[in-house]
């Protein structure tokens, strides 16, 4: 069997249930409100109502300060809601949720450790035996290509190495819910393409839950089962876009026309609120 065909049955095995493995996220009626230091208050979400189903992939796409991280810090336990509340598989988040795993912008590798020893960090923290995790960290770091750096430290890396790094790191326990915010956000083009072919491919393999954080439309729509399009502050879902394109995606289906209508569709919505104008 051919790599194309071994990954579409993945996913057919995902959509009939074989391979469910995430987590189920409902968030209810939540909203969050920020005080400054002057005592003002800031209200970032208001209200918002969001059901995930297990094994979906999710993409969250609005602009600067609508309230995307301030979503998924709440879902990861990092910050208490104001009102509302958020359920993981059922359970009420209070704290960070041990089947969660997060990926943020910046790497977070800390300097002094090597690549195995980072990827190997939350095993530590919850006070594992890191030799039975060992394998799993040579398979991840094949998988993104990284054959070879186990020993390598940080400096000794570049951006999209290092990025690759922290996604392994957040996967190592194989969390059934990726909590991820603008992970490429900082990598250069043709790394940032190759960096969302690659996340393509272990969430097909992994089949866990992921809440992905962008401003880019055109990257939320190509690795998303379904595009939340959120209001400028305070947020809100404004439109909840479900993607039907086959998957694997290549990155040539840019041109297709269900493609082109995705983005026109999300563009019209931010073009609606004053987001997108054209000069």
């Amino acid at each position: 069997m051919s790599a194309a065909m071994e990954v579409v049955g993945v996913a057919t095995a995902q959509r009939t249930g074989k391979m469910a493995k995430g987590v189920a996220v409902h968030i209810e009626g939540v909203t969050k409100v920020y005080e400054t230091r002057q005592g003002d208050e800031i209200l970032a979400l208001e209200r918002t109502d969001l059901t995930i189903e297990p094994s979906e992939f999710v993409a969250v796409v609005g602009p600067s300060g609508c309230g995307k991280s301030t979503l998924l810090g709440l879902i990861a336990g990092l910050i208490p809601a104001t009102s509302g509340r958020i359920l993981l598989d059922g359970a009420e988040v209070t704290r960070p949720h041990p089947q969660t795993g997060v990926v943020f912008q910046s790497d977070l590798l800390l300097q002094w450790r090597t690549v195995t020893e980072n990827i190997l960090l939350p095993i530590e923290i919850k006070r594992r035996h890191t030799a039975d995790y060992l394998p799993r960290v040579e398979q991840l770091l094949e998988q993104v290509g990284l054959q070879g750096f186990d020993s390598k430290y940080p400096t000794e890396l570049s951006g999209g190495m290092r990025q690759r790094v922290a996604i392994c790191r957040a996967l190592v326990q194989q969390p059934g819910l990726l909590l991820m915010d603008e992970p490429f956000g900082a990598l250069d083009a043709l790394t940032r393409e190759q960096m969302i072919m690659d996340l393509q491919a272990m969430w097909l393999s992994a089949g866990n839950t992921v809440l992905f954080i962008t401003h880019g439309i055109e990257e939320a729509i190509f690795l998303a089962d379904r595009v939340i399009v959120m209001s400028p502050r305070p947020g809100r879902v404004d439109l909840s876009l479900k993607i039907d394109i086959e998957r694997p995606r290549r990155w040539k289906d840019h041109i297709d026309p269900r493609f082109v209508d995705y983005v026109a569709q999300v563009r019209k919505i931010f073009e609606a609120k004053g987001v997108l104008t054209e000069r």
